[in-house]
């Protein structure tokens, strides 16, 4: 079932996320409809935030960046790259920081470079609660960075300056009132 994507300024885009239980009820039913919702606004990861669920689930594909890449063996790597990740915590970001431009299914119609790092070590539970611990790098590291931040309650906008932040106020003001133009189910707060 597609769910409708919560927009900029809903309050549970800024809170920081509770665990999930291992009994929590139709889970599997519901990492199917944040796949589902996902794929149905072509986006490349999605925060149970943003279908209004204050937990730590995120979902990852990142197989839409394999058209793009010309060496062999990344684009294997991301035609190979759907994740389910739960309760995840961060455990290191390392490497250079490198820009590149972010949007997200909540903010629509915004862009904007964001720095982050290069490679990412997180621990997390699979969709069969399982524990790994894995390190990450390059886009496939920048989208989970983002999508993680979503259940610690941060949004890619905070990263701007001041100065960004002002330029596209109008743009974020537009999006809490519904006056974007979408093509995906979405959300707006009261």
């Amino acid at each position: 079932m597609i769910l409708p994507v919560r927009a900029y300024g809903d309050q549970v885009l800024r809170k920081k996320c509770e665990s999930v239980p291992v009994d929590y009820a139709n889970l599997k039913e519901l990492i199917d409809n944040m796949f589902e919702t996902m794929y149905a606004a072509s986006g490349v990861g999605l925060a149970a935030p943003q279908i209004g669920l204050a937990i730590r689930l995120f979902v990852v594909d990142i197989r839409a960046f394999a058209e793009d890449e010309e060496d062999e063996e990344v684009k294997a790597e991301f035609e190979d790259f759907k994740r389910v990740f739960i309760n995840a915590e961060k455990i290191e970001e390392t490497g250079e920081l490198w820009k590149f431009n972010e949007g997200c299914l909540s903010i629509p119609g915004v862009r904007e470079d964001v720095l982050r790092h290069e490679t990412l070590t997180l621990r997390y539970l699979d969709e069969n609660f399982a524990e790994k611990t894995e390190v990450f790098s390059g886009l496939a590291a920048r989208v989970i960075q983002h999508e993680y931040d979503h259940i610690e309650g941060v949004l890619f906008t905070d990263y701007l300056s001041p100065f960004k932040k002002r330029l596209i106020k109008k743009k974020l003001n537009n999006v809490k009132i519904g006056n974007v133009d979408v093509d995906y189910k979405m959300r707006f707060p009261k």
